[in-house]
């Protein structure tokens, strides 16, 4: 006896082969449907798709052929087996009943053991494949669920990171107007300081410098928001190219007053071939994250020391000479806190902005400690 019971549909017009059928079935306690004529099976598989069909070739009206075609243009049982039943054994026969759709054939006279276990085989095998569907099935709303939630929350992520960077847009440029306001006050003080007030010089060259670092600090942070809230608007589109040696050459163009108050040289090479070295993004950008790249460098340089720049292939190799960093602050140096890296003092937000904006444009920076001193790289992949 069968041990799950399954409905099995008999498509037969000779009576006797389908009372035999239907003795063989109901004995293995399956439930039984027959049908002389195959517009009479269609319709009743139709509003009642069965879990196995026995289908016989030759019949009036409509042949075996015929109705198994019908059977998969049916969504509804498009995915029912069909065992084709005939007394035809010509391999061509057998070929074109495959082809209709039928899964297996069975020739008459049909003994009772070869019909149970082809009935057998075929019920597991079909019920295995309604659980896997099924199981699909499932899979794919969960997914899709899944899918719209993570969208819901993405959309809720760049809303509020949106409004964020809105926020700090805001009050970046809000500081410039409290901020120029002291700085012009202090200003006017130092201006109203006696002539030979010996502090004049040193006071007016910390009022400088402060002043600088100030409004430095400002443009950084107004730069790193929008980096973070706009990343696919601020230059990168694949159309704008950038060349490198030209990047580098202003980067140490814009950095000659602060490494002259630093009291550090630096020199440049382009490598052979590299002028012409092109990356994907806006121009600006890569100048932008070039000179804070240097301006690390000269940062971490002691006074009479040396910065090297040098423009190879696929790389810029920047070395800040006589000097070396602990092993545990070498991973922070770059790193994507947001917050900067307070490895040495005065460091303020460059070596963030590097990270940042080569990232963007496609970089991977890396740093590490050398005999000559701290070695920075921004590498193309």
């Amino acid at each position: 006896m069968s041990e799950e019971r399954h409905e099995v549909m008999i498509v037969d017009d000779n009576p006797n082969n389908l009372r035999l059928l239907e003795d063989m079935l109901l004995s293995q306690g399956h439930a039984v449907r027959s049908f002389p004529l195959g517009r009479l099976a269609l319709a009743a598989a139709q509003k009642s798709p069965p879990d196995l069909i026995l289908l016989d070739i030759n019949m009036p009206e409509m042949n075996g052929y015929e109705v198994c075609a019908r059977f998969r243009e049916n969504p509804a049982t498009q995915h029912v087996p069909v065992i084709f039943l005939s007394a035809l054994g010509d391999v061509k026969d057998k070929v074109r009943a495959f082809q209709a759709g039928g899964i297996d054939y069975v020739s008459k006279p049909f003994q009772f053991e070869e019909v149970q276990a082809r009935v057998d085989t075929q019920l597991r095998l079909h019920r295995l494949q309604e659980q896997l569907r099924q199981h699909n099935e499932v899979l794919e709303r969960t997914v899709q669920e899944r899918t719209r939630e993570l969208e819901l929350a993405n959309a809720s992520l760049r809303r509020l990171d949106r409004a964020k960077g809105d926020f700090l847009h805001l009050i970046s440029h809000e500081l410039r107007t409290p901020l120029n306001g002291l700085l012009g006050s202090f200003e006017l003080m130092l201006m109203e300081l006696p002539a030979d007030c010996a502090r004049d010089g040193e006071l007016q060259r910390m009022f400088e410098h402060s002043r600088t670092r100030l409004l430095a600090l400002v443009d950084d942070a107004l730069l790193l928001t929008e980096v973070g809230v706009h990343p696919g608007g601020i230059g990168t589109a694949s159309e704008c190219t950038a060349r490198v040696a030209a990047a580098v050459e202003s980067a140490a163009a814009a950095l000659e007053t602060m490494r002259l108050e630093q009291g550090v040289a630096l020199a440049l090479v382009v490598g052979e071939d590299q002028e012409r070295w092109e990356v994907s993004g806006d121009p600006r950008l890569l100048e932008r994250g070039v000179r804070a790249m240097i301006e690390t460098a000269v940062r971490l340089t002691p006074r009479g020391e040396r910065v090297e720049v040098l423009v190879r292939e696929r790389e810029i190799d920047v070395t800040a000479h006589g000097r070396s960093l602990p092993p545990e602050l070498l991973g922070g140096l770059f790193g994507s806190t947001g917050t900067g890296s307070p490895v040495v003092d005065d460091m303020g937000l460059a070596p963030t902005v590097a990270e940042r904006l080569l990232r963007l444009l496609g970089a991977a920076l890396q740093v590490e400690n050398r005999a000559e001193g701290v070695h920075l790289r921004a590498v193309w992949l």
